[in-house]
């Protein structure tokens, strides 16, 4: 199958390299002229994945529309806050992609204005095209090197093709399931990432292992609730995209969420790390995203709202977690999932 990876970050290349690995044919298109011509004489992506060689066979070109010609799948790594614009652009290039059978995010976050998830910004820029959202636990080193991972491909209607791109993309090294439920699959990838900063939270302020087993365990129900009340099913958050990529990045050194957490934690400021990062930190615009939707849908979500008032509000952490442990007593309660088959 031919593939083009629009967005050359850490993922968005380690997708591409797990494409190669399957032998399908993969086009990788940096948003920057200068990185897309340095990757290609240096065969690595220095900026974003260091010390993995891209396969000779991996074409990389930062002229979209050369990278999707010919191309029956178009996955999409940017940020969240840079998913509008990038759909635009393939959408202004239709005219070259004669052959797109979908076009798939690779995207966790949603979008700062609108509060859509990515797959529904897809959906609205480029409706003439099938739309789906891939996600999971997945580190990009981890998925570079080959190592056995697991994802969940959804869409809202059933469509051949995602059958098709689940057989593509699965292999020894990375097995994709399907999901009919977008919503709760992109809503449990998206709110992972506020979680993790909490968790780093707790790593920063070496709260030890009991405080961050609460804090995760609080977060998957509050996960459940939120998406259920924004329409998702809540078996959903039971699955890859929500207790799995929950506990992921919530303990993995990798997660740039939960480093971030954790120097927060250790006393430094959110709004000075932000301005002095170079990689895209989801957790931060997306904590702002869900504050503001908890609000308008009259959604309590206490965790979401004391992360939201580190990152915005210069609240210390401390003083957040005393807000969280004072909160009125309750009976807990948590619902079932449904049996999922493996």
């Amino acid at each position: 199958m031919n593939f083009c990876v629009i967005g050359a970050g850490a993922w968005g290349t380690a997708f591409a390299v797990h494409l190669v690995r399957l032998a399908h044919e993969v086009t990788l298109v940096p948003r920057r002229a200068e990185q897309a011509s340095a990757m290609a004489a240096t065969r690595e992506n220095k900026e974003y994945l260091p010390g993995f060689p891209l396969p000779a066979e991996l074409r990389v070109t930062a002229d979209l529309a050369a990278g999707i010609e010919g191309a029956e799948v178009v996955l999409i790594a940017s940020p969240s806050h840079a998913l509008r614009e990038t759909a635009t652009r393939l959408r202004d290039l239709r005219g070259g992609a004669s052959r797109l059978r979908l076009v798939v995010s690779l995207v966790k976050g949603l979008e700062r204005e609108t509060y859509l998830r990515p797959s529904q910004v897809l959906a609205e820029v480029l409706p003439q095209h099938a739309v789906a959202a891939l996600t999971g636990p997945t580190n990009a080193a981890e998925v570079a090197r080959g190592l056995p991972a697991a994802m969940v491909l959804a869409a809202e209607r059933a469509n051949p093709c995602v059958t098709d791109v689940q057989t593509a993309l699965s292999g020894l090294t990375l097995r994709i399931y399907t999901s009919d439920d977008p919503a709760g699959v992109e809503y449990g990838g998206c709110l992972k990432n506020i979680y993790a900063i909490a968790a780093g939270c707790c790593d920063g302020l070496k709260l030890g292992d009991n405080a961050k087993a609460a804090l995760l365990t609080r977060a998957l129900a509050e996960m459940v609730r939120v998406g259920a009340a924004l329409g998702a099913r809540p078996e959903t958050f039971y699955g890859l995209s929500g207790f799995g990529d929950l506990v992921a990045t919530c303990h993995g050194g990798w997660s740039r969420n939960r480093e971030f957490g954790q120097l927060i934690g250790e006393g430094r400021s959110a709004a000075e790390l932000i301005a002095h990062r170079r990689t895209v930190v989801e957790g931060y615009n997306t904590a702002a995203s869900f504050a503001g939707l908890c609000a308008e849908k009259k959604i309590d979500a206490p965790i979401l709202r004391e992360t939201h008032a580190i990152l915005f509000s210069g609240k210390k952490p401390a003083a957040a977690l005393a807000a969280l442990m004072t909160r009125e007593l309750k009976r807990e309660t948590a619902s079932a999932p449904a049996v999922a088959r493996t």
